[in-house]
């Protein structure tokens, strides 16, 4: 996938949870901001997919904020960070198909009706039954 070095940055920020000593000390946890807006690498329906895909990841100012700290090491929060926006954004390059019209067969609507009836006629045998007075 080709995403321009320009629209994507990213900082290391320390990471919480378990760690000892080292969460304490090293900036690991990778934080990867792409800038959906200004980049050329999509077009604006891909664009608009992409938006409805990152769901919460999306900032207000038109910015896909991904938050990688599975890994003790920063090369592998990087690797996670960008490896899952390349899932998002192939997700989003592929275009959802349009749905063709289609009628149900004459057999199937004959189904569904004999299907009704069958019903309607166990439901009536349920009633009360007259006569045991």
């Amino acid at each position: 996938m080709s995403l321009p070095p320009g629209d994507l940055s990213i900082t290391f920020v320390r990471a919480a949870g378990p760690g000892g000593q080292n969460v304490n000390k090293v900036a690991t946890a990778a934080q990867l901001r792409f800038d959906l807006g200004a980049t050329a690498a999509l077009n604006e329906a891909a664009k608009a997919r992409l938006r409805v895909l990152a769901g919460r990841r999306l900032t207000d100012e038109d910015v896909i904020l991904i938050i990688a700290r599975n890994h003790r090491t920063q090369e592998g929060n990087r690797r996670e960070a960008l490896a899952r926006l390349e899932e998002l954004v192939a997700a989003a390059r592929i275009e959802p198909r349009k749905r063709k019209a289609t009628r149900p067969t004459r057999a199937s609507q004959e189904r569904r009706l004999q299907g009704k009836a069958r019903a309607r006629s166990v439901k009536r045998l349920r009633g009360a039954v007259r006569g045991d007075d």
